[in-house]
């Protein structure tokens, strides 16, 4: 959600983002509905100050009123009743518009009309020649479904038995190695300075609007990939509550609206810095048909996401965002597994993000690059529909800016894992940085 004045100003630029973002959105529409809600605003004050003034007048006569003024009174709240109702129906029309308008992007962003368009910035193009060609095996690489079912390290068959479509269970040496990669995921960001946090999985509405994840105002089953709890509870005060709960994808919405309808303090100047894991759960109803076996796409997993607020500055929020883009180079890197990282075009681009690099790490069974995490600068798009503040040097409040990014994520990690560190007899290398938490160096059949 960006300012409407700020959309005034930019009038222009902003139809430019829509047609690169691909968004079909009236600018000249919200606009004409802001027009409206302006008059509309101006006659209720008009009518409350009218109020105010017969109230007055009433007040100072003492006793009882002349019928006239108690006739005017009854009259005034009539109209602002109607003028209030009127206002609150455009700006109701007026917000379904503002949610859509995108923020403008990043001057470094790519132009282009989808992910095919995005650019490699990170390894050079011999590498990345290297890493495809497989050349580091000496023999044809299996998939992680092959080496789990040969190893028994997940079983996708009892997975589906009990959790349904996309269900699987983690077994053995395997559940080691997933809480492994999540305990080096949080120590990392521990060392980095991020404070840690296990934050609610089962949220209110607002926590989804307010990040983002529902396109419109509200929730929508058709095109938001949220899974949607709908159950009484029992609040403290023994009233049964019926208020619909959604299961997060990320602990990003969580983490932010912790800082929700508040001024936050920067502390010297430094941003906020923390990180949460949890268990994410993801509806994935546009990928209908796509990746059906396997750990590659699945309803439930687990994460390690970093966010970040600071105050309103484009230079600082990239300067943040090439540090955490440089925490998950460092971890793809002592993990050992081979990666690449791109910047997002903006065909590509979702409507609040301002500029966006992903991670993607090689499975050479599968022969094909996995997204592994996604770093993105939001600007204030997001702390407006949440209400985040600061206070600048000169005390006046401003929105902050929220950058958020993915430390490590289970399955695709994984997958990754048993698919570059696969040896010829069937066994698995454990990374050196996950030994301790795995207890062994190699993952063999039992």
């Amino acid at each position: 959600m960006l300012d409407i004045n700020f959309i005034r100003t930019n009038a222009d630029e902003i139809r430019k983002t829509c047609q690169l973002k691909k968004i079909k959105l009236d600018i000249d529409e919200i606009l004409k509905f802001d027009d409206q809600r302006l008059l509309a605003l101006s006659k209720v004050e008009e009518l409350r100050a009218e109020r105010n003034k017969n109230a007055e007048e009433i007040k100072k006569l003492g006793g009882k009123p002349p019928e006239d003024l108690i006739k005017k009174g009854i009259d005034l709240k009539e109209k602002i009743f109607e003028s209030e109702k009127i206002l609150k129906e455009i700006e109701e029309k007026l917000n379904k518009l503002l949610v859509q308008v995108p923020t403008i992007q990043s001057d470094d962003t790519p132009i282009g009309k989808d992910d095919s368009e995005n650019k490699v910035v990170f390894p050079n193009p011999e590498k990345l020649f290297e890493i495809e060609s497989n050349k580091r095996f000496s023999f044809k690489p299996k998939t992680h479904i092959e080496i789990s079912k040969n190893l028994d390290l997940i079983d996708f068959e009892r997975g589906a038995k009990v959790g349904g479509y996309r269900g699987y269970f983690l077994k053995g040496d395997m559940v080691m190695l997933a809480m492994g990669v999540m305990q080096y995921a949080l120590q990392k960001m521990i060392s980095k300075g991020f404070s840690p946090m296990i934050p609610p999985t089962l949220v209110k509405e607002f926590v989804l609007f307010g990040s983002g994840y529902f396109k419109s105002t509200s929730f929508d089953p058709e095109v938001d990939e949220i899974y949607k709890i709908e159950n009484f509870e029992v609040e403290s005060n023994g009233e049964r509550n019926k208020e619909s709960k959604f299961l997060v994808g990320t602990a990003e919405p969580s983490l932010l609206a912790y800082f929700a309808n508040e001024v936050v303090e920067f502390e010297n100047d430094e941003p906020i810095k923390v990180c949460g894991f949890s268990q994410c759960y993801r509806s994935e109803i546009g990928s209908y048909g796509k990746d059906t076996s396997g750990l590659y796409r699945v309803h439930e997993f687990m994460k390690v996401e970093q966010v970040v607020l600071c105050r309103d500055d484009k230079d600082l929020a990239k300067k943040l965002q090439d540090e955490m883009i440089g925490i998950s180079r460092e971890m793809h890197e002592e993990i050992g597994i081979p990666y690449r990282q791109v910047i997002i075009c903006t065909g590509d681009l979702s409507p609040g993000k301002y500029r966006q690099y992903d991670s993607e790490t090689w499975i050479p069974g599968m022969n094909r690059w996995a997204e592994t995490g996604s770093a993105s600068i939001f600007l204030d798009w997001q702390s407006r529909r949440l209400n985040v503040k600061f206070k600048d040097k000169d005390g006046s409040k401003k929105f902050v800016y929220m950058l958020n990014n993915t430390a490590l994520p289970t399955p695709r990690i994984l997958i990754s894992i048993l698919e570059n560190f696969q040896q010829e007899d069937g066994s698995v290398i454990v990374p050196e940085v996950l030994r301790k938490f795995v207890g062994k160096d190699r993952i063999e059949k039992r």
